[in-house]
């Protein structure tokens, strides 16, 4: 099967209909590669998806904080309790966006398309969830 690395054009419709002038949270949760999947000429070629994924987040960062975007939580994977047993995420995390009209510039801002060739590259797996920030409270509810 194959993994979800970039939004189908469907679900970024989808996306771009909600509204875009309020803050949004983007949980992220990715799988790498064993070894990033780059063309063989590529200068990158043979190395892991681990360190492919560092280089994308090396070079997106400075477009993420040009946006006014920030990683907001992060955590590390220790155990699945409710899921598909053998699905295992690699980097977990929250970015929060003071908008949904700056994660639009973040992802059309050419520096971040230059970026987003080595994540391609890294990914075997994702999900990115777009969430409503809301209060933290006592209960689940």
């Amino acid at each position: 099967m194959a993994g979800h690395v970039d939004p189908e054009r469907a679900a970024f419709d989808a996306f771009k209909a909600l509204p875009r002038d309020h803050p949004i949270e983007m949980l992220n949760l990715v799988a790498f590669r064993d070894r990033a999947a780059y063309p063989e000429d590529h200068p990158c070629a043979g190395i892991t998806g681990a360190e492919a994924y560092a280089r994308y987040g090396a070079a997106s960062a400075p477009v993420l904080a040009r946006v006014g975007g920030r990683i907001i939580w992060r955590g590390r994977m220790e155990a699945m309790l409710i899921g598909p047993a053998g699905e295992w995420w690699d980097a977990c995390f929250i970015a929060r966006y003071p908008s949904a009209h700056a994660f639009l510039a973040m992802v059309t801002d050419p520096e971040y398309r230059r970026a987003v060739v080595h994540r391609q590259a890294a990914v075997r797996d994702s999900r990115l969830i777009r969430l409503a920030p809301a209060a933290p409270g006592e209960g689940f509810g």
